[in-house]
């Protein structure tokens, strides 16, 4: 059985205005230092942790994004966060990218349940892709994050947020990706049907690593390479990574299975897998050895791929419950994962839940 963290927020900044509270819709984790950073799916904030003496995570504080980014829509709707990384005194953000499908309610007639079936919504927001600044503050030891400030590496350089350029419900890497072979096709299906859907984030020296929840080709899942320069006034541009486009394509025979986050640990890459449909289903965590040293595009096959482990995931009476979202390097030795939707057993208190640290070496 995996052993457990508790991570405790505040309950003045844990409901939004729908009454969602923010344990309820975890979708990503990174580790730095002796913070956590998570974000929820339904929200313009990222979430800061600190570690307790007592192991837990507590001290909550919030970020709203719109402080430190021009958002899409110049509004603070959701951003649909699916993941973080750290790079180079950076944290960079994605979204997913993804269009949504309206739900049928129940309590509406058969035709209205069909009309609401039938549409496919695009929120700009979700097409941010962006870093802001990050350092360690000398007197509280904690990560924080800011507009614009000095690299603390060399203080004659200045970090600055940026995000990549594009129109109010598309950026470069969208429209570059309309094109594709493999993935054109599904740009216009929205994620939870094996559409477009960015669900990872991670960074190796310049390379963003984006893990795609769909589509999933005949098994194949993707991770898209991708690399970014400045291109001024907070823009950010694509470079060519390909003679022919700005990105490479990895894929990864997950059997099936699109991936839920990313992570790297020394020259590996670690992937939390799940199912791509909105469903119940296995999710497991793969080890990619020597990932970051791949100089080109490859195929991954199963038997280049590690099985460490199944996470737990909810079924039967627990339809829907405890989906693994976020992965983080927890230590040397240990990953953590958390979870949307927890099940009520995963919950402590009010305000707090559970994550699990899986053991990997």
């Amino acid at each position: 059985m995996a052993k457990k963290v508790t991570l405790h927020f505040d309950p003045e900044l844990s409901v939004n205005i729908e009454g969602k509270h923010v344990r309820d819709g975890l979708s990503t984790v990174l580790h730095t230092g002796d913070n956590l950073w998570l974000s929820c799916d339904e929200r313009t904030t990222i979430e800061r942790l600190t570690q307790q003496q007592d192991g837990s995570f507590g001290n909550h504080k919030s970020f709203c994004l719109s402080d430190y980014l021009q958002l899409p829509d110049s509004t603070n709707s959701e951003i649909d966060i699916e993941g973080m990384g750290m790079e180079n005194n950076y944290l960079w953000l994605i979204g997913s990218h993804s269009l949504k499908r309206k739900k049928p309610r129940k309590q509406e007639s058969v035709a209205r349940q069909m009309k609401r079936l039938a549409q496919v919504k695009s929120d700009p927001n979700r097409y941010l892709l962006a870093r802001v600044p990050i350092y360690k503050d000398k007197k509280t030891d904690d990560y924080t994050i800011c507009k614009e400030c000095p690299d603390p590496d060399n203080p004659g350089n200045m970090l600055r947020a940026a995000q990549l350029r594009g129109s109010e419900n598309s950026n470069e890497l969208v429209e570059a990706l309309r094109n594709d072979e493999h993935i054109g096709p599904f740009m216009h299906i929205p994620g939870k049907d094996n559409g477009f859907d960015i669900e990872g984030l991670a960074t190796s020296g310049n390379k963003l690593y984006l893990g795609l929840r769909g589509p999933v080709l005949r098994g194949w899942a993707i991770v898209l390479e991708i690399e970014l320069e400045d291109a001024g006034k907070g823009l950010l541009k694509l470079k060519q990574a390909k003679p022919d486009r700005p990105y490479k394509k990895h894929f990864l025979h997950l059997k099936g299975k699109g991936i839920r986050e990313l992570r790297i640990m020394g020259n590996d890459m670690y992937i939390l897998a799940g199912p791509t449909m909105d469903l119940d289903g296995v999710i497991a965590v793969y080890r990619w050895r020597n990932a970051i040293h791949v100089a080109d595009e490859t195929m991954v096959h199963t038997a280049d791929l590690e099985r460490l482990c199944e996470v737990p995931h909810g079924h039967g009476e627990e339809t829907g419950k405890d989906k693994a979202e976020g992965l983080a390097v927890y230590d040397e030795h240990n990953l953590m994962v958390v979870f949307d939707s927890p099940r009520d057993n995963r919950k402590v208190g009010e305000h707090s839940v559970t994550g699990d640290i899986i053991k990997v070496d």
